[in-house]
């Protein structure tokens, strides 16, 4: 498959990413679990076992001098079988080999816990989607705004324009990796400049919208935005290796394998520079999430399940606004936290991708559960505007029937 049929394949999917020592190993993958007795047998959507052997080519041969990644860390699962795989370093100094149970910053998956709390709320009563956020949080839009509603900002399409950052450059955002950002500043950043469109009309992936969710999640339940997530989420689920970072934090908790970031040099080659301390306080409810692939399969199942937001409320994560993208005019495809995409061979999967400096992470899978996929790829570009190779040979490769 050349370059630019990859480009345009990964362009629909929107997944968003001689070597050191490398290992790459999987579990055995078990026969398919026998489907429920029930009156209508539902076929699986993916009714094979992964291919263990394209799954691990993928990962193969990655480290310090690999074009794209470090390392890279994969669980596939799903009624239909399992597959765990790892293969590059933990370390490009030591060569130390990537830790399968490694930590590592998720980015914007953040936003599929986010709007689950919200989701919660909604089916407590607390919050109603269809009411103005301005009701909720009063005075935090100026009157040039009209009512934006919570599903609008779940959805993103509120029309809200981005805050302000340090620029667009690798090395503008690393020299302003240590700031700590507020976010109700960045809110008022943001809306000094006006709606960008009507709400409900258009569809822009920003952060904004989340940084005002995780407001609005402070407000409604008396706490901080990181205790909500750890009362109804993280320790429900048991998920022991996920946390949060407050403002100052700029390490990852626990064994991590260390992210890197390639710059070009004048001489044609490249340095892999360390990004793994940065702080994450601009991206907070955005972005600001460290997990495990564990951790984050197993949230994943629990919420495709609606054993975490119930079923009513569930169905807005499954719900693509019909309007039009805001930069390239297409129809939308994002819901309330996900993303609807749609394979070559037709497989509609449903999930979330993040990017930080040194970490591509996904989590999705097809709504039967029949298969679920969570990676983290530690990318050398990892906010690069192509998709990374590698995680889009883990994509083919876990989805293949």
């Amino acid at each position: 498959m050349n370059a630019r049929t990859r480009t345009l394949i990964a362009a629909a999917l929107v997944l968003g990413i001689a070597s050191g020592p490398a290992v790459a190993h999987a579990a055995p993958a078990p026969a398919p679990a026998p489907a429920p007795v029930s009156s209508t047998r539902v076929a699986p959507e993916i009714p094979t076992p992964p291919d263990a052997a394209a799954l691990e080519k993928a990962i193969t041969g990655l480290g310090p001098e690999h074009r794209d990644a470090t390392a890279a860390l994969v669980r596939v699962g799903g009624r239909s079988g399992t597959w765990q795989g790892s293969s590059g370093v933990a370390d490009v100094r030591t060569g130390r080999e990537a830790l399968e149970q490694g930590r590592f910053r998720a980015g914007s998956v953040t936003k599929t816990f986010t709007s689950a709390v919200v989701l919660q709320l909604a089916a407590e009563g607390s919050v109603d989607l269809d009411r103005p956020v301005q009701e909720y949080l009063p005075g935090l839009l100026p009157a040039t705004f009209k009512p934006v509603s919570v599903r609008q900002l779940l959805n993103y399409t509120s029309g809200i324009q981005p805050a302000d950052g340090p620029g667009d450059s690798f090395a503008e955002a690393y020299a302003h990796r240590f700031d700590v950002e507020d976010p109700r500043a960045l809110i008022a950043n943001a809306v000094a400049k006006g709606p960008e469109f009507d709400p409900g009309t258009r569809q822009h992936y920003l952060n904004i919208d989340y940084t005002i969710l995780g407001v609005l999640i402070e407000k409604v339940t008396g706490t901080s935005y990181e205790k909500a997530l750890a009362t109804r989420i993280f320790k429900p689920l048991g998920l022991r290796h996920t946390s949060l970072p407050g403002p100052g934090q700029t390490r990852i908790p626990g064994p991590h394998n260390r992210g890197y970031q390639a710059v070009p040099q004048a001489d044609g080659g490249r340095t892999l520079v360390d990004v793994t301390e940065w702080g994450s306080s601009r991206e907070w409810a955005a972005g600001d999430l460290i997990s495990t692939t564990a951790d984050l399969e197993r949230f994943t199942t629990a919420l495709f399940a609606g054993r975490l937001v119930p079923k009513a409320q569930l169905e807005e994560m499954f719900t693509v606004p019909a309007v039009a993208d805001f930069t390239t005019g297409a129809p939308a495809e994002l819901t309330a936290g996900m993303k609807r995409f749609v394979l070559p061979d037709g497989t509609v999967a449903w999930g979330k991708t993040g990017g930080r400096h040194g970490y591509n992470t996904a989590i999705g899978g097809t709504r039967d559960l029949s298969r679920t996929l969570v990676y983290s790829v530690n990318s050398t570009d990892a906010k690069g505007q192509d998709m990374n190779k590698v995680a889009f040979d883990i994509v083919m490769a876990a989805f293949a029937r």
